[in-house]
Order: structure tokens, then sequence, then C-alpha cells
């Protein structure tokens, strides 16, 4: 994963990525269901984002302490600018390895993990973090996402792939959890989105970040290509659709 060109894909569409975040938004609802009820006031949110899932978390959880961070300093505005007077901690820097002297309760994450380099140590690294009870919860992409044109692409370009092949598998998630937590739940949810065109949904990748260091060095956008792709994509699914592969994660500390 090359961190720095995917932190300049997130900076340079952070202004538009609420409009095409539908999926982000419905993980971060559906994370925020799962938060059981517990003495929840310290709280850290990785990879925050323009701040959506940080608004629910101010909204459920009103005098708890939350601190708030992402590595997009234009992320960070954005987000700042949404939850202003609203008591949250912003701090741009790279979660998975800052070095932090401070203990939470809850220390929580929507659809960023996936970006890590490794999970695994920054786990571990959240683990010392926690306080008693304490409770890591967060929602990761899985590499089932966006199957239908990492399909399309290998069939047009024969060699090439997408980022989400590199997303944590949901049996590797669970080892590392149950390794290092007690009371661990890993639960797969699946969303599908459909498209006009391929276009549009090349968009919707791009204006999320979710292309992380691209879609591939081989991959033109000209207007031939788009086509012979997009026929492509047409004749195996019958329309231009995506899943969503989402794994909701959890665990607790004695």
């Amino acid at each position: 994963m090359d961190k720095k060109t995917m932190v300049r894909n997130f900076s340079r569409y952070a202004y538009a990525y609420d409009r095409y975040s539908d999926v982000q938004r419905k993980a971060a609802f559906e994370l925020l269901r799962r938060i059981k009820k517990g003495r929840f006031n310290r709280i850290m949110e990785v990879g925050c984002g323009t701040g959506n899932y940080t608004l629910l978390l101010r909204e459920k959880f009103k005098k708890a302490r939350i601190k708030a961070v992402d590595i997009s300093d234009k992320m960070i505005e954005v987000a700042d600018d949404k939850l202003r007077n609203k008591g949250i901690e912003f701090v741009v820097a790279d979660a998975e390895n800052m070095d932090l002297n401070e203990e939470f309760d809850l220390i929580t994450s929507n659809a960023c993990f996936q970006w890590f380099e490794d999970l695994e140590r920054a786990l571990l690294k959240y683990r010392a973090l926690l306080g008693k009870n304490g409770v890591i919860l967060f929602s990761t992409f899985g590499p089932f996402t966006f199957r239908e044109l990492n399909s399309t692409l290998r069939s047009v370009l024969k060699d090439n792939s997408i980022a989400a092949d590199d997303f944590i598998p949901a049996g590797k998630a669970e080892r590392i959890l149950r390794d290092n937590f007690k009371e661990v739940t890993i639960k797969e949810m699946r969303y599908e989105e459909s498209f006009v065109s391929l276009a549009g949904l090349l968009n919707k990748i791009k204006y999320t970040g979710a292309r992380g260091n691209g879609l591939g060095s081989r991959i033109s956008f000209d207007r031939r290509a788009l086509k012979e792709i997009e026929q492509a994509y047409l004749d195996k699914f019958h329309g231009i659709k995506a899943t969503y592969q989402i794994f909701f994660c959890q665990g607790r500390i004695e």
C-alpha cells in the first residue's frame, strides 16, 4: 500500500466525499447500532474522514470526550467545519503509527482499517490504549468488494487488479481479534449498488477514495478503453453493479 498516494487521493476529493459515500454512511449507522450499553466516556475514532460517523458518536455519547484522528488534513478540515462547537478533538495523524499516552473506553473506526499496512500491529497498539473492559469496534471492507469490476478488468486487461484484492479476509481478521481480545464477534454484510454507466462507478470510487493507490497502472481512461471495459462488464453481469463486502468486528479486553 502506497500510503502517500492513498492520502493524496483522499485529500484531493475531500470536499466531494459526502456526495458519494452512501455505503460508508450505511456502515456507520450499522456500526453505531452494534455499540452495546456501557460506560464509554473516552472514545477514539480512527480514520474519521469527513466526520459523519463522528457526528453519530457525539449524538449517542453526548458527554464523552472524543478524539477523532485522520491522516488527511483536508478530511479533517471538512469534519471540523461540520462538527464545529461539538467538543471534538480532531487530530491529523497516521493513526496506524501515532504514539499516544492515553486510555480509552472505546476505540472505533468505520471503513478505514482496510488501508492499514499491518492491522495486527495496529490492533495490538490499540489494545494497550484500552482501559478495563475497553472495546474495539470497527468496520472494514473485505476482498469481495468491487468483485464485478475486478473480474471485468482481469478479463480485459489480463493481469490487472484493484486495491480490494489486498483487503483482509474475514478469517484473518477473526484470528487477529481472537489472539488479542475476548468476546469477539464478526458479522459480514454486503451492499450492492447499480450505476447507469461504468464512468458513474469509477467516479464513485474516485470521489470516496476507495481506489486506494489507484485502479492499476495499465488502466487507460480514454473513451475507447472505457467502452471496451463497459461492454465486457455488461456481458458478464448484465448491468453495471458493484458489491461492497463489509466486516463488522468487535472485541473486548478484560
